[in-house]
């Protein structure tokens, strides 16, 4: 199991090294009609922010829950106006009918979704809605060279596949989410962005990324540098917009 420590170890740099969710996913969620202010928002696994502060920009009040203390340490002196909880999602205590969304921004595939989905069902009000989204590094549909050379890296690596459901599977994680019976997915959307990396964005990126050694992202920095100092990556981001069926939570 990769340990979800890791991002506090980087909490320095997880920030500015993670490009932020696209404009297009915060356009979608305005046009269905969530990002209403005035709404109450579950925020797991908040990490630094990068959800919290469009959340809050939108006019919604929201409570962020994340187990790193210096991600959370992070999220409170960028964000003030958001309640911080540090705790797991699977710990905190979550109330009932006490929030009119929850979110889960690139954190869902760390939650242990047995304990997490009955408190966040009780949590919500019966209209209330679960959002749930990731950007996934490499749209698959787009190949690169750099895309190439990762690869590479990756087909090189000994050490057995993290375990599970693939975590960047959009369809993989709507069966997750719904086996329980407890929500229904209504809408997943997928949005396409690309952005441009030199060495050093892409040393301080890939050092985030929970699977990799040192010593691989270092050969992605070298990458960078082999072709010619600056690539341009092709991103995907998916949206899972869930609801609460009849069924109640045990």
């Amino acid at each position: 199991m990769v340990d979800p420590r890791h991002f506090e170890q980087h909490a320095a740099i997880y920030d500015d090294a993670r490009p932020p969710y696209p404009r297009a996913l915060w356009d979608e969620l305005t046009r269905a009609g969530y990002l209403v202010p005035g709404r109450r928002v579950l925020e797991l696994g908040a990490g630094s922010g990068q959800a919290t502060g469009p959340l809050l920009a939108a006019g919604l009040h929201v409570t962020a829950v994340e187990p790193g203390p210096q991600l959370a340490a992070r999220l409170r002196a960028a964000h003030p106006a958001a309640e911080v909880v540090v705790a797991r999602a699977e710990d905190a205590d979550l109330g009932e009918d006490a929030f009119d969304l929850a979110v889960a921004a690139t954190s869902i595939h760390w939650l242990d979704l047995d304990v997490v989905l009955p408190k966040v069902r009780r949590a919500l009000v019966p209209d209330g809605t679960f959002l749930v989204w990731r950007n996934v590094f490499g749209d698959p549909d787009v190949p690169t060279p750099f895309r190439a050379r990762t690869d590479e890296i990756v087909h090189a690596r000994t050490r057995p596949p993290r375990p599970g459901p693939d975590a960047e599977d959009a369809s993989v994680t709507v069966v997750e989410l719904t086996r329980s019976g407890l929500f229904r997915a209504d809408e997943v959307r997928t949005f396409r962005w690309s952005v441009d990396l030199d060495a050093q964005q892409v040393h301080r990126l890939f050092t985030t990324f929970s699977d990799w050694t040192p010593d691989e992202v270092d050969a992605a920095a070298r990458a960078v540098r082999d072709l010619g100092g600056t690539v341009t990556e092709h991103y995907l981001s998916w949206l899972i917009a869930l609801h609460p069926t009849d069924r109640p939570p045990s």
